[in-house]
């Protein structure tokens, strides 16, 4: 990634690598468990509705990850325009982290549980809330390197196809989270 110009690349890494490890140390903290209590590491798991979702390393909302990494990038990129790129990415990482961390308290888990479908949701593992930053990461690389058109494309369609697969994706869960609507829930369970 170039752009190191005022922000060296050892200063991102120092911050990014400080990033995780205080996203990783919260969810212990917070009583996560490491890996899926299941007592296995999984790359993918694509059962929704089950008690080991979003403990593996990838699952359908690791795509969701992936867009924040496009938004972040958009948003730092008018946010900060003179800003060197390690340091917008190092900004994304953090702010990911921390919602790692916020979307892992049981405020958060139970407003889950109470306004969407995510019933069997207790909160992420620890491997899999790494897990989601890095897909950040990708999304965040990806955006500087595709055109806004394909970026944009990619998201839409990321939306469609996981929508689609699972009746839930980003704007959904957003939806859903901030206000919970009846309708989406009963066509989400299936009704």
């Amino acid at each position: 990634m170039n752009g190191t110009e005022g922000f060296p690349l050892r200063k991102c890494a120092l911050v990014v690598l400080g990033a995780l490890a205080i996203q990783a140390a919260a969810l212990l903290a917070m009583g996560h468990p490491p890996i899926c209590t299941c007592g296995t590491v999984k790359l993918w798991w694509g059962v929704v509705q089950s008690s080991e979702n979003s403990q593996h390393i990838f699952d359908w909302y690791s795509f969701s990850h992936v867009i924040h990494g496009f938004i972040f990038y958009g948003l730092t990129w008018l946010a900060l325009p003179r800003a060197p790129v390690l340091a917008r990415f190092a900004i994304a990482v953090g702010v990911e982290a921390t919602w790692e961390i916020l979307e892992n308290t049981p405020f958060v888990i139970e407003r889950y549980r109470a306004g969407t479908i995510s019933l069997n949701y207790y909160g992420d593992s620890v491997i899999n809330s790494l897990s989601d930053n890095v897909c950040m990461i990708v999304g965040f690389v990806l955006a500087r390197r595709l055109p806004i058109s394909a970026t944009i494309g990619a998201a839409v369609a990321m939306e469609l196809i996981v929508g689609y697969v699972i009746r839930d994706n980003l704007t959904l869960n957003i939806l859903m989270l901030v206000h919970p609507i009846d309708a989406i829930r009963a066509w989400q369970a299936g009704g």
